[in-house]
């Protein structure tokens, strides 16, 4: 299984990103400094810009607030801890949300030690004690930095490789699809070729398994499950393609030993699927489609909930495809007696409770899908003429 070479992509999604950092390396941090006290604010933003970074000032949690909310975007915020209309534990928690990449710094005197300490285990990133050296603030400051710069790159990081998975998985999805796909054009194969050896089977295999899909979908039966049970039903008699012509194809009423090699048919089928791991599931139903309810079918004579519900649903679609088409020995039969017949059998050959859900189903839905079969039929026979 080959998945298309996304390493093109990924090699120019990391340059683009290499040259979105160098780009931003090359601009200057953006600093916010809050602080009540101008003088101090002047100073904690004069040694910041003489180290290279680009400061804002606020006097007021308030005045931060509505900077931040104009759009201008900030590495860092320098903020004090005690302010008047809004301290800086306050700014914290407006902040720590709505601004997640950002870390904050808490300023604060000597006593107000054990509040510091509080902002950090709520979301504060370091603090500064008044008063502090150029060398404390820049050394702070260059971690908070650092911080923030890996946090950032680790999110974009893990973002690229969601974004590969996602890539990965539906390439994987689409695969599956096209194998799932290619499986199923070779059975529609198998099952035309089985159609051409035996002539009275013809078009038997599309019917009974559109009217299996159906009673399924009626049941309730789970969505995943369709396409296992609709397999088995097209490739009910697969293990036909084994069993001698004249057998298969006797005009008269087969002996007690042509009528036992006819039953190996079931079994020759499982055979042939059953090493095929995307029909492993499938080959049980063919396996399966011959025996009865009550345990008196072949070939082996498993009873009730011990056939596959994907057998048990068939034995009704088939049983309903068999009484409702035209016979070397009878012609077609209507539907109405196909569901006494089949209601008869209800808890000997077929489950009941499939059976009451089959007879609840409206006439037309029948009658659609065996039209739908001639349609397609007719279509194929005109477009074979006339490419002959």
């Amino acid at each position: 299984m080959e998945f298309p070479d996304l390493s093109d992509y990924f090699r120019n999604l990391a340059d683009g990103l290499q040259s979105a950092i160098v780009f931003r390396a090359s601009m200057p941090d953006r600093i916010l400094v809050v602080d009540d006290e101008e003088p101090i604010r002047e100073i904690v933003a004069s040694m910041l810009g003489t180290a290279g970074y680009a400061c804002k000032e606020a006097g007021s949690g308030m005045e931060a607030l509505t900077l931040l909310a104009s759009g201008e975007d900030f590495e860092l915020m320098l903020s004090d801890l005690m302010m008047a209309d809004l301290d800086g534990i306050g700014l914290l928690e407006r902040t720590k949300e709505k601004y997640p990449d950002m870390p904050v710094v808490m300023v604060t005197a000597v006593h107000d030690i054990s509040v510091a300490l509080a902002a950090i285990r709520n979301g504060a990133y370091d603090y500064l004690l008044k008063p502090f050296e150029r060398e404390q603030l820049l050394n702070t400051v260059s971690r908070a930095l650092e911080n923030r710069r890996l946090k950032v790159e680790n999110r974009i990081y893990q973002t690229n490789l969601e974004s590969l998975v996602k890539a990965r998985t539906e390439q994987l999805q689409t695969a599956i699809q096209n194998l799932e796909r290619s499986y199923d054009i070779t059975l529609e194969a198998l099952g035309d070729a089985l159609d051409l050896k035996n002539a009275e089977t013809a078009r038997h295999t599309r019917r009974v398994t559109l009217f299996t899909i159906a009673i399924a979908q009626a049941l309730g039966v789970p969505r995943e499950q369709i396409p296992v049970i609709a397999r088995g039903a097209f490739l009910h008699d697969i293990g036909k393609m084994a069993i001698p012509d004249k057998i298969l194809n006797k005009p008269g009423k087969l002996d007690p030993d042509e009528v036992e090699i006819m039953k190996e048919h079931a079994y020759l089928g499982y055979q042939i699927l059953k090493k095929i791991p995307f029909l492993a599931e499938a080959s049980e139903i063919v396996y399966s489609h011959q025996e009865w309810f009550d345990g008196s079918g072949y070939p082996r004579k498993l009873k009730g909930e011990e056939i596959p519900l994907g057998a048990r649903i068939f034995a009704i679609a088939d049983t309903l495809d068999a009484i409702t088409s035209n016979r070397v020995y009878r012609p077609a039969q209507s539907l109405k007696a196909a569901r006494e017949e089949i209601g008869r059998f209800a808890g000997r050959q077929f489950d009941p409770e499939i059976v009451r859900v089959f007879i609840e189903m409206p006439d037309k839905i029948w009658d659609d899908l065996r039209r739908e079969i001639d349609d397609q039929t007719g279509r194929a026979a005109y477009s074979t003429g006339a490419k002959g």
